[in-house]
């Protein structure tokens, strides 16, 4: 199995609380948390894209409570 690159998200903070991401020989996305470094979900970038897309359009369309 090779080596990923692994990456932090822009949005975590310092510490082992973060989501990481890596793209395999294949294409494939790989997401993980660094507490838990062992345990990785395997994504096509298409459905990744996808999810993005429909948390996106759900905070968007959020209006805030009053």
């Amino acid at each position: 199995m090779p080596t990923l690159h692994w990456q932090k998200s822009s949005y975590s903070s310092e510490g082992n609380n973060c989501l990481e991401l890596a793209t395999t020989p294949a294409g494939e996305l790989r997401l993980r948390e660094s507490d838990d470094p062992a345990t990785a979900l395997t994504v096509p970038p298409a459905g990744l894209r996808s999810l993005l897309a429909a948390v996106r359009q759900e905070i968007v369309g959020r209006r805030p409570c009053r």
